[in-house]
């Protein structure tokens, strides 16, 4: 009996199915039985039996279907943590995570920093077969109390791809930046200790970073793009060498100048053990987003990197920043990032260039220029031989304008699908599912968009809870909250317009009234003397009235 209590409470969403079931059962089961205890039946009442007849068995044919159907999603969403608190989920998305994502296309992430994670957290919902190369350098700052205690190698970029493809993005993010208070452990991270542990049993770095797949439930792999202890170091236009990759900004924004050239010590880096064999494997190679002088181009410059990827295949994207950044890419164009990485590397690295064409409020972009960001200069007119695809990448994170995992990775599987490499695959169900979950992602996107602006839309009082935004222009929201504060001022500026006209009528009023008592009674005194001509006037009349009468006939 508990049990069925508890199935009974459960919110697997089946028990309306069998309800409807049941009540499809009883529909039926009663025309049948009037039509068999019945005598004698009249017209009317065989339309009654039948009509009660067909209500029921299409209840029970479509409860069936429904049961049988969410039967199914229990089944794939509870052996597939990606889909867990995901909503506007439907039967196509969960099939295809369970017979695609295996054999989806080799895509390979090269990057460090935010960046890289928001690519990784996007893809990982299209394919298992992903790989993060990943930049490590210790920032020239000073070891922290881990890296000291343990001997290890700068790991936070790893750390954080290796969250970003994990199946709970949340809870081990919180795991890996866990740092203990108190006792022998404080100070210590729990990511270096987890990553010391693994490399004792593992016998080495490497292994200890791809085994963490099995451990953590990870979606694809996580290289590190060498095992050499790496230093970045900048050559800045005026010559001089910065030595420390912390500083780099720091210098370049107190010398007044730019980046001529990142270098790295040793310059004979070897590559991981991996990387240039995940390289060659890869139908899609995406380099970026992220910091371009000490996240992009260092892992460019270990040996044999670049010469596997102009050697490579593979479809090769360079996704471009939404803001520059200070010290490394101030007053930067899209094409500044292109030639950077044209200038280190040589041409035969990039075929696409994705950028961000979105609309984005001024007041959030007024915060960056404060702190000396703007946006990424539109200018690709002086680049050849790459092809540019204009997508709305950005969204607004609190007070951060970053790029939008799910439609970063639209764009990226849209450009695959739509490849001429592909095009003799069309046919093939891989292909087709491929495309179904791209159209079903980007359907997503579009009712999340729409809440999302609705909601905040309610929250600021705007619009009312009741209005919809059928029939209105993409540009109605633009600058809408430049058009609040016009607003507002507009509103200031009549109210003191209406103090200003209630002050001068007070005066007039003041005025008039004196005015008016001064004329009261000038006019009183002229009414009176009015009357009192008009009495002796009447009086007058009466006697001479009277003395008419008296010397009359009549008397």
């Amino acid at each position: 009996m508990n049990g069925f209590m508890q199935w009974f409470k459960s919110s697997s969403k089946m028990k309306r199915w069998i309800f409807l079931i049941l009540v499809g059962i009883i529909f039926a089961c009663y025309g049948l039985a009037k039509v068999l205890v019945m005598k004698e039946i009249s017209i009317a009442e065989v339309g009654e039996v039948i009509a009660i007849f067909a209500i029921g068995f299409v209840a029970i044919v479509v409860g069936l279907v429904c049961l049988n159907k969410r039967t199914l999603e229990v089944l794939i969403e509870s052996s597939d943590e990606r889909m867990e608190n995901k909503d506007n989920v439907n039967l196509k998305s969960l099939i295809f995570n369970k017979t695609v994502y295996d054999k989806g296309p080799n895509i390979v992430v090269i990057g460090g920093g935010t960046g890289l994670d928001t690519v990784l957290s996007g893809l990982k919902n299209y394919t298992n077969n992903l790989t993060a190369i990943v930049t490590v350098s210790d920032y020239g700052e000073k070891s922290n109390n881990s890296r000291r205690e343990l001997q290890m190698l700068p790991l936070n970029d790893i750390k954080d791809s290796i969250v970003a493809l994990s199946a709970n993005e949340n809870q081990v993010g919180k795991l890996f930046n866990y740092e203990f208070k108190s006792g022998k452990l404080s100070g210590l991270n729990f990511s270096d200790i987890y990553f010391s542990a693994m490399k004792e049993v593992n016998g080495n770095f490497e292994d200890s970073i791809i085994k963490s797949n099995e451990v953590l439930n990870m979606v694809g792999k996580v290289i590190p793009v060498t095992l050499d202890e790496m230093k970045i170091i900048a050559e800045l236009a005026n010559g001089y060498i910065v030595e420390e990759k912390s500083r780099i900004p720091e210098v370049v924004s107190d010398k007044l100048t730019k980046i001529n050239r990142i270098m790295i010590n040793p310059t004979n880096c070897r590559p991981a053990p991996g990387v240039v064999e995940a390289i060659k494997n890869a139908d899609c190679i995406v380099i970026g987003p992220g910091s371009l002088y000490t996240n992009v181009i260092p892992n460019l410059l270990i040996n044999g990197v670049t010469k596997a990827i102009k050697e490579s295949t593979a479809i090769k994207v360079y996704i471009s920043n939404i803001m520059t950044e200070p010290g490394q890419t101030d007053d930067y164009s899209i094409a500044d990032h292109i030639n950077a990485i044209v200038d280190h590397c040589g041409t035969g690295m990039i075929d696409y260039c994705i950028y961000d064409t979105g609309e984005i409020v001024p007041e959030y972009i007024k915060k960056y220029n404060r702190e000396g960001q703007d946006l990424v200069e539109q200018d690709i007119s002086k680049i050849k031989g790459i092809k540019f695809l204009q997508r709305n990448l950005s969204i607004i994170k609190g007070d951060l304008i970053k790029h939008d995992p799910s439609l970063v990775a639209s764009s990226i599987i849209e450009l695959i699908c739509d490849d001429l490499k592909y095009q003799d695959k069309q046919n093939d169900p891989q292909y087709l599912m491929l495309n179904n979950k791209l159209k079903e992602e980007k359907r997503i996107n579009k009712i999340k968009k729409r809440t999302a602006k609705n909601a905040q839309k309610e929250r600021e009082g705007k619009i009312p809870k009741s209005k919809k935004n059928k029939g209105k222009s993409k540009f109605s929201s633009k600058y809408s909250d430049r058009i609040e504060s016009i607003r507002e001022a507009d509103k200031k500026a009549e109210n003191k317009m209406k103090q200003r006209k209630n002050k001068e009528n007070k005066t007039r009023v003041k005025t008039n009234t004196k005015v008016r008592t001064t004329n009261t009674r000038t006019r009183g005194k002229t009414v009176a003397s009015r009357n009192t001509n008009q009495k002796k006037t009447s009086q007058e009349i009466r006697e001479e009235m009277l003395k008419k009468l008296e010397n009359s006939k009549l008397k």
